[in-house]
This record gives C-alpha cells, sequence and structure tokens, in this order.
C-alpha cells in the first residue's frame, strides 16, 4: 500500500503531535534565553560587540550543521539525528550556565546552536516526509505556528528565572528543555525515512547527495524560496530581535515587559492564523500565501520605524506575528513541493541553511546600517529588501502545488 493512503492518516497525526510537543519544549527553552543572554554576556566584562557574537555564533552554528543535518538524516534516521541534537543542545547550554569565562561561553553557545540546528532541520525533513502536496501547508502550518508560539512566550518564564535564581538559570532550563526534546524524540517520535524511501521507490537508485544539491539549485522556483527564507531570518534577527526593542523603549517609553507582551501578543496571533494559513496554501497554491506574508511582513517594517504612538506600534507586533507565522510553513512547504522523490532531506537542509545564514548576517549588516545611517533608515532598506524578494518571487517563481 502507498504510504501516503488513507490508512497512513493516523500515523502521519501522530507524528506531527509529537513533533509538535518537541518543538515546543525546545524553542521555549530558546525563548527563554532572549531577556537574559545579553545581561550574562555582558557580566563577563566583555565591550558590546563581543555581546552581540554570542547571538551569531549561535546561528552560526546553525548554518554550519544544515547540511551535515540533512546527510545524517538520511544516513542514520530521523529520530536518532533528532535525539542527538537534543542532546548535543542540552549539554551545550548547561555548558553556558557553568562557563568561567567568555571565550569558553561562546565555544558553549557554538554546541548549543550545534545540537539545535540538528533538530530544526531535520525537524523539517520529517514533515516533509509525512505529507503530500495536498496537505503539506495545513501540517506545516500546525508545527511553525507552535514554534514561533513557543519562540514567543519563552521570554517570560525565562525572565522570571533570571529575576529569581540569576542569569544562569534561564541556561540550565534551556539544557533541561533540550534534553527532555531528546528523549520525546527518542521514546515517541516514529522513525519517517521510510515514508521517504517508499515515496522514491519507483525513482530508480538516488544519486549523491551534493548531486541531489545540483539539482536543486537548478530549479528557478526552488533557488528563489531560499532567498525568501534568508530575507524572513535577516529582518527577523536584525530587526525585530536586535533594533526594534531599542526603539520601543526610546521612542514610546515602552519597558522590556511591555514589548515582551507585545512580542507574545505577536506570537498568539501568528498561532491563531497558521492552520488557516495553511489550509489556503493547499487550497489556493503556495504564492497565493508567500508573497502577499512577504510583503506584509515589509509592510511591519515601515510601521515600526513611522508608528505615531504605542498603541500603533504595539499594533505592528501583532502584525508581524501573523505574517511571521503564515510566512515561514508556506515557503517551507514549497521547498518540500520541489523535492524529486526521496531528496526530502537534501532540499529542507539546503532551504534552513539559508534561513540561517540570514540569522547570522542580520543583526551584523542591519546593525551596521544603523550605525552609518540610524534605524528609520536601517529598517527602510530592510522593508524594501524583503518586498523586491517578493516581488521576484511573485514574478518568476513557478506554483509548486497545482490546484
Amino acid at each position: 500500500m502507498s504510504p501516503v493512503g488513507s490508512k497512513e492518516r493516523p500515523l502521519e497525526w501522530r507524528v506531527l503531535f509529537w513533533m509538535c510537543v518537541l518543538i515546543a519544549i525546545n524553542q521555549l527553552g530558546f525563548g527563554a534565553l532572549v531577556p537574559s543572554l545579553p545581561l550574562y554576556a555582558q557580566a563577563f566584562g566583555v565591550p558590546a560587540s563581543a555581546i552581540g557574537m554570542a547571538v551569531g555564533i549561535y546561528g552560526l552554528a546553525r548554518f554550519v550543521v544544515a547540511l551535515p543535518a540533512g546527510k545524517l538524516a538520511d544516513w542514520m534516521g530521523r529520530r536518532p539525528t533528532i535525539a542527538l541534537g537534543g542532546l548535543i543542545s542540552g549539554l551545550g547550554n548547561l555548558w553556558c550556565a557553568y562557563a568561567t569565562a567568555y571565550p569558553e561561553f561562546l565555544v558553549a553557545r557554538f554546541v548549543a546552536g550545534f545540537g539545535a540546528g540538528l533538530i530544526v532541520t531535520t525537524g523539517h525533513v520529517v514533515l516533509a516526509d509525512i505529507s503530500t502536496p495536498e496537505r503539506r501547508g495545513r501540517i506545516l502550518s500546525i508545527y511553525q505556528g507552535t514554534f514561533i508560539f513557543a519562540v514567543g512566550i519563552g521570554p517570560l518564564p525565562g525572565g522570571l528565572l533570571a529575576e529569581y535564581y540569576g542569569l544562569a538559570a534561564p541556561f540550565i532550563g534551556t539544557g533541561c528543555a533540550s534534553l527532555a526534546a531528546m528523549a520525546v524524540a527518542w521514546f515517541a517520535v516514529p522513525e519517517t525515512r521510510e515514508f521517504a524511501q517508499n515515496r522514491a521507490a519507483n525513482a530508480g537508485v538516488m544519486p549523491p547527495f551534493i548531486t541531489q544539491l545540483r539539482l536543486m539549485m537548478a530549479q528557478t522556483g526552488y533557488m528563489l524560496v531560499c532567498l525568501i527564507g534568508f530575507m524572513n531570518a535577516f529582518v527577523r534577527t536584525g530587526g525585530l530581535f536586535s533594533i526594534i526593542p531599542l526603539i520601543a523603549v526610546a521612542n514610546y517609553g515602552m519597558s522590556p515587559g511591555e514589548v515582551g507582551f507585545a512580542m507574545v501578543l505577536g506570537s498568539v496571533a501568528g498561532l491563531i492564523a497558521a492552520y488557516p494559513a495553511g489550509a489556503l496554501s493547499d487550497k489556493f497554491g503556495r504564492k497565493a500565501i508567500i508573497v502577499p506574508a512577504t510583503l506584509v511582513t515589509g509592510l511591519t517594517m515601515v510601521m515600526f520605524s513611522y508608528a505615531p504612538d504605542a498603541i500603533w506600534f504595539g499594533a505592528a507586533f501583532v502584525l508581524w506575528g501573523i505574517a511571521t507565522s503564515v510566512g515561514g510553513a508556506a515557503p517551507a512547504a514549497y521547498a518540500g513541493d520541489s523535492a524529486p522523490k526521496g531528496m526530502n532531506a537534501a532540499a529542507l537542509s539546503t532551504y534552513r541553511m539559508t534561513g540561517d545564514a540570514g540569522y547570522v548576517l542580520g543583526p551584523f549588516l542591519i546593525g551596521l546600517m544603523v550605525d552609518l545611517q540610524g534605524t528609520t533608515t536601517a529598517l527602510m532598506v530592510s522593508a524594501g529588501m524583503i518586498s523586491l524578494t517578493a516581488i521576484a518571487f511573485a514574478m518568476w517563481a513557478p506554483e509548486s502545488h497545482k490546484v
């Protein structure tokens, strides 16, 4: 029987449920570090430029591991790869909590990011394995909504841990969360590699992994959706995580708690919008969701720059949350659609790698624009770049899911 038959549906939803549990636990820990990471790094007595390295090196580790994660998922299996990522990330975060010098702390952050990269990349491969184009948008939207929501509410428990138990406490909590994600992967998530292998049974002998990458990169639509993923991460980490909270405090008198509350509202709005957007992408195609969501992301940059008061600024956070949730699932679905039979790992790992490149470059380049031209110019340039990417995708990317 085909692995996409109706009798396989219960297993698909079982895998999705446990993957959502796993990513919620893992990303809750990631979000918990947001309030305390700069302060913890500052406690080592390093300058502001060095503090930024604590953010960038985590993204660098995820970028480095993205392609090896796809290869490892094909060789060792999806479930062991995710479990290994949880173990490495857990140990890395616990190491961060007990680091005695800043260089040691940076190495520990790299280790934690390396493990997280295995989890995040292989998680998308798992969902590509279990889904078909007819349901891929909905499945990925549920997962992506859970992902964004967990990151968004993580700062609340993380801030409380730091306030009552010290700045190292969130790292201990995050380490424990990563180890819990490892346990969920090992004991609850079924292995899905056979799904991809069964679908590729009629495709003949699979080419080497590097040849698979070349086949993917020869597709215009796939390369453009990777650019969408890059720009979303570039603007998110460089703008929302690094610059916009400073604007909120300086220009609108918002407290850090109010900024955190606005981010939580955006995460809740994104969670609510995730499934309807996924259903629409399954019904009307991926481009019908990707293009508007990416343009709205650019619009939020304009709103953050010119909001007349704190209420409008908070509304921009909500709109951002919706655009991020919607704009995260549909491009991943497009990347999965673009994969030839049996090449899910190659397609999704490359897609994740380009996003992680934006994670690394966004804070540095947008921060440099702020230093040279100010926050408004930096955000408007970011808005223009991501909007042009959306227009290019609308013009030249073919629809991956024919309806």
